[in-house]
This record gives C-alpha cells, structure tokens and sequence, in this order.
C-alpha cells in the first residue's frame, strides 16, 4: 500500500518557514552583522553573522572568477531535489515512520539555506564584494551562538593547540539537518532492520508451511506402504 508522503513535505515547509522568519527577524531588528542580543548572559547569543560558504565558513576558493559560490549554490539545488525523490521513493517502499520524518527535517534544511544562498544576494543586498552576480550568492544568516568559551587554547593541547576556539554559530535550518541526521544514526538499526524483520517472517511462515505439508503427507504415506 503506498504511503503519501505529502504529510511529511508538510513538517518540511513548516521548518522553512520557521527557519526564513528568524532570518528575516534577525536581519531586521539587528540590522548589521556582527550585532547580539544576549539571551541567558554569555552563555546564548543570538549573533548576527553572514556564512558566505559552506559549514563552518567553508569555501570552492579553488574556483576562480568568483563562481564557486554559483556551483556550490547550483549544488545544494541538486541535493535538495535528490532529497525530495528519496523522500517519495522510501515512501513508497512503506519505510519506517521516523526515517521519513527525519528525512523530511533534513529536507527542510537544505532548502532553508538554499534559499538564502539563491536569493538574499537580490532580496537583501548581502553578497560578497565583487560577486559577478547577485543571484545564487546570497549569504546565509547564522545566529545561534553558545558561548560557553572563546579564547586561545594552550599550546599543550595536541592537533588544535595555540588557534583561536570560538563556538560555531549556526541557524535553524542547520538545526534541522543536525537533528534530522543524528535520529537517523541513533536509530538507524530500528530505522533500516525493519524490512529484513518483514523477510525474515516470511521465510519463517514458508518453512511452517512446508514443515505442515510434510508432515500431513507422511502418515498417508505410510498407510499407502502398509497396504
């Protein structure tokens, strides 16, 4: 029986619009980045920063001409509507409620922020000097930020000793793919051992049935031989 998958579309449009309603917000009332509200002291900001790349700043540098951000924008259109068709897919293939949920979040993400990335560049005037076009350079709008500790760490401390350590700022809809992501690994044996249970239930009601079958032949058998 197919599953719709219509109802999950609809968690996915609800994180979108949560998502592009905070970013609107934090792009109104603190106008220019680099501006906080504190909420619990220290300890929770909401920061205004623009992320020009990719998580945790990361960026196609390697591309000239100021397109890397156009293919990485190009990208997450791709991995959004890959997304979208796995969605449906696994739909149809009746699997398990909480991975279709959990897609729908990360879908819900992905198009969060592609939606910053395709459009603020025109809609906000925020893309980066000298960007060819505003068009699918939009930066996306971070502000979450835990700060329980910023500063240098000691030279001592192996891999990441004597760099600057600042929490990273995030946004909902990277909230939305960490949380769609890490309910995926946490019950992923729960999530993708449901089929084989299914087989395997089968295979057993099979072997029940030939263990029946036999067992009714055997006794007419052995009158057939007595005779």
């Amino acid at each position: 029986m197919f599953r719709s998958p219509y109802k999950y579309f609809w968690l996915t449009f609800l994180l979108i619009a949560i998502d592009q309603l905070i970013k609107y917000a934090i792009h109104h009332y603190l106008v220019y980045e680099g501006n906080e509200i504190a909420v619990f002291g220290h300890w929770f900001k909401l920061h205004y920063v623009l992320n020009r790349g990719m998580a945790f700043g990361m960026e196609l540098s390697f591309i000239p001409g100021g397109y890397g951000k156009i293919v990485l924008s190009l990208f997450r259109l791709v991995a959004m509507v890959g997304i979208g068709i796995y969605l449906v897919k696994l739909a149809r293939q009746k699997a398990h409620e909480g991975l279709l949920w959990s897609i729908s979040a990360i879908l819900g993400g992905a198009i969060g922020n592609v939606i910053d990335s395709t459009f603020y560049g025109k809609l906000l005037a925020n893309q980066p000097a000298g960007s060819p076009t505003p068009w699918f350079h939009g930066q996306v709008i971070d502000m979450f930020f835990f700060d329980p500790y910023q500063g240098w760490i000691p030279d001592w401390v192996p891999l990441w000793g004597g760099s600057w350590y600042s929490t990273p700022i995030f946004n909902f809809a990277d909230a939305s793919i960490f949380c769609g992501v890490v309910s995926i690994l946490i019950f992923q044996n729960k999530f993708f051992d449901q089929p084989k249970k299914e087989e395997i239930t089968d295979d057993q009601d099979i072997r029940n049935s030939e263990t029946e079958i036999i067992e009714d032949i055997s006794p007419k058998k052995n009158e057939f031989l007595e005779e």
